[in-house]
């Protein structure tokens, strides 16, 4: 048996009215994977804060390295060889790489207080050589791809010489062959002796990368078990405390006449001749890799980058849609992947959200009918299941499925019949997940016209109709859903 290096023992976390998380029994070997798991709201990122000192537990021990120790704040835990990484990596753009990697405990030169760059220089392109990556210590940050500026953050992590290394949502944003390098690194660290503990509502990369998975509920720890000794429905039953049946419940719908056409769409350096038809009842499926060009091509329809040429027909008529508010009118909405950034506002309220695209309807003889517009918010919340006190509850308190939930509210309120989600599920739990599925499916029975971008291939193939392939900006297949396997669509997306 492996040398336990982190032991928590009935951890117990209390915030004013909400207890986040209940006698939480938590161990970690060294050189181990240790997946963390549970829906938004679970208790993970609590945990992860108490392991790192950013939060005290109100209750129970923590013991590293065989001795119990009170982390009073985040230094304590870093000097000691605890690093994590979130989701959004925490650092400086306008610093290099190795001012980034060695922010806080950079070289001294001998007897002086001056930083000795030439061996910070070296140092730091010795980590990245470790890391396989071609990034150089003096390159700016802002330069950077998201998963080049991943690789800085695990290159800090071992500038500290991590024991223990908390990854919360690596993979969210990277492509499959980026993904599949990160979990090279974790395989080499892990061969080193580090210990991590791997975040991840992708259940998919649980099973690629994890040893043991622990799942909480509702601040509750369900369970930890082997990963051999679990099975996908096994592992959903422990995080959401019910089997899903059906992950991708389509329905059976008529599909319609032509709703969207669009023909030889091009966007200098972004994509090029895009076609495609989108009829009501339908789910088109759009997939490719990152970089492919797929929300390039939603963001042109929708007007936010209006394409340099090429043509689009809204029911049948030719449209020049050159911002947001004409698509709006012709009844087009575009549900954003960066939900927080572009899909939402998060300091406002629910009502406002949801309302926002219609604000003019609710504008009498100059004045805005407030009790009107909470109506109509919380028919609309009603509708998605939104989960909150009230339609007057700020948006950034919110889970991700939630918020998800009312930028979706916001564009049925709008009564749009062409809906562009990019990436709809993106983030949330397993449980959120199989909602949003069963909403999208439900849209389409209704007759709304849904363009689905996912760089998840059980998402697109589960849920679409058709499915439209891009590789680079080009789009390079079309598969009817009887026709298209995973190795085909895969295989197709990596095609030059």
């Amino acid at each position: 048996m492996a040398e336990c290096i982190l032991e928590l023992k009935a951890i117990t976390k209390q915030f004013p009215g909400v207890t986040a998380l209940r006698d939480v029994d938590f161990d970690l070997y060294r050189g181990e994977v240790h997946a963390l798991v549970g829906e938004n709201g679970a208790g993970k990122s609590t945990l992860a804060k108490i392991i790192t000192g950013v939060l005290q537990p109100t209750e129970g021990q923590i013991h590293y390295e065989g001795s119990p120790v009170v982390w009073e704040n985040p230094r304590h835990s870093i000097a000691r060889g605890i690093a994590a990484i979130y989701q959004e990596p925490a650092i400086f753009p306008d610093l290099n790489v190795a001012e980034n990697i060695y922010m806080g405990h950079q070289p001294h030169r001998a007897f002086t207080r001056n930083i000795s760059w030439r061996q910070l220089y070296k140092n730091t392109n010795e980590l990245l050589e470790t890391l396989k990556s071609s990034i150089n210590a003096k390159d700016k940050i802002t330069g950077l791809s998201i998963a080049e500026r991943q690789l800085v953050e695990i290159a800090k992590a071992l500038s500290i010489n991590a024991k223990v290394v908390i990854m919360d949502e690596p993979t969210s944003a990277l492509s499959i062959s980026e993904s599949e390098e990160l979990f090279a690194i974790v395989e080499e660290l892990k061969a080193k002796g580090t210990s991590i503990i791997f975040i991840s509502h992708r259940i998919e990369d649980i099973f690629r990368v994890a040893d043991r998975v622990t799942a909480l509920r509702d601040g509750y720890h369900v369970g930890t078990k082997a990963i051999d000794q679990v099975n996908l429905n096994d592992l959903i039953q422990m995080m959401v405390g019910r089997t899903v049946q059906n992950l991708f419940p389509k329905l059976d719908t008529k599909i319609g006449e032509e709703s969207l056409r669009v023909e030889k769409l091009s966007k200098k350096g972004k994509f090029k001749d895009v076609s495609f038809s989108l009829r009501s009842g339908e789910i088109l499926g759009l997939y490719g890799l990152v970089g492919a060009g797929r929300t390039e091509v939603a963001k042109a329809i929708f007007g936010m980058d209006p394409a340099d040429s090429g043509k689009i027909f809204v029911e049948g008529a030719q449209r020049s849609i050159k911002h947001p508010q004409k698509a709006i009118d012709l009844g087009i909405a575009y549900v954003p992947e960066n939900k927080d950034e572009e899909g939402i506002i998060l300091n406002m309220d629910i009502t406002s959200n949801i309302t926002l695209p219609i604000l003019k309807d609710f504008i009498k003889t100059g004045v805005l009918d407030r009790t009107a517009e909470q109506t109509t918010a919380e028919q609309y919340s009603k509708k998605l299941d939104v989960k909150a006190s009230s339609v007057m509850q700020k948006v950034i308190s919110l889970s991700g499925g939630n918020k998800q939930k009312v930028s979706l509210a916001k564009w049925l309120a709008s009564k749009a019949r062409i809906i562009l989600f990019d990436e709809p599920t993106k983030g949330i739990d397993v449980g959120a997940k199989a909602s949003v599925h069963k909403f999208i499916s439900e849209l389409a029975a209704d007759g709304y016209a849904i363009l689905m971008i996912s760089s998840e291939l059980p998402e697109i193939m589960g849920m679409s109709d058709n499915i439209l392939v891009m590789h680079e900006g080009i789009v390079k297949g079309y598969f009817q859903r009887s026709e298209g396997s995973q190795e085909k669509i895969l295989a197709t997306a990596l095609a030059d």
